[in-house]
């Protein structure tokens, strides 16, 4: 894995409040590549999971960090600031010298790999926001190249079907590296359509 595992998350985060800062209220509805989930669901999942995340980061295992938050008056807001909050906890001195209990898991790991787990998931959910809104995500070739190693890493098998499982099982593609990661975690490259 990458040495500057830090740096790479935070431009990932980054877009992803770059995409979610174009959400209108009248988006909250739509559908979103994540099975069920309208974008609100998506997006207070999102800030939850910046929120567990970073209390991670700082050695707490407290479940309730990690639950589905209401995004209040203002989503794209209460998104950006948890944004905000994780970045900064990943940034603090000695944090990849700790180990991350990462509640949702049931385990805990090395920040290094904690904090790729937390890369792949935001190139994945700003993918999922920005198709819910018919944009186009895009990040640098060294965010992708990371995300794609840890995409990679991702075991298949009754870990991709059982209930509440994370991620789909695979599905094809043939297309960008970007395509390659959400297809390899089970999204459609061409959803709706797909």
């Amino acid at each position: 894995m990458h040495t500057n595992i830090v740096r790479l998350d935070a431009r990932a985060v980054q877009a992803s409040v770059e995409i979610v800062s174009r959400v209108t209220a009248d988006d909250l509805a739509k559908p979103t590549p994540c099975a069920a989930w309208t974008l609100y669901d998506l997006l207070s999942h999102m800030t939850a999971q910046h929120y567990g995340f970073a209390a991670a980061a700082s050695g707490a295992s407290d479940p309730a960090a990690w639950a589905a938050r209401w995004l209040g008056e203002d989503p794209v807001a209460t998104y950006t600031t948890a944004a905000e909050h994780v970045s900064r906890a990943f940034a603090e001195d000695g944090v990849l010298d700790r180990e991350f209990a990462l509640v949702e898991f049931g385990a805990s790991f090395p920040a290094e790999r904690a904090i790729g787990f937390h890369l792949v998931d935001y190139v994945v959910h700003t993918w999922d926001v920005a198709k819910t809104l018919g944009l186009v995500a895009s990040f640098d070739d060294d965010v992708l190249d990371a995300a794609r190693a840890i995409a990679d890493m991702v075991p298949t098998g009754s870990f991709r079907t059982g209930p509440g499982a994370p991620f789909a099982p695979p599905v094809e593609s043939d297309g960008s590296t970007l395509d390659h990661i959400v297809a390899t975690l089970g999204r459609s490259p061409t959803w709706p359509a797909s």
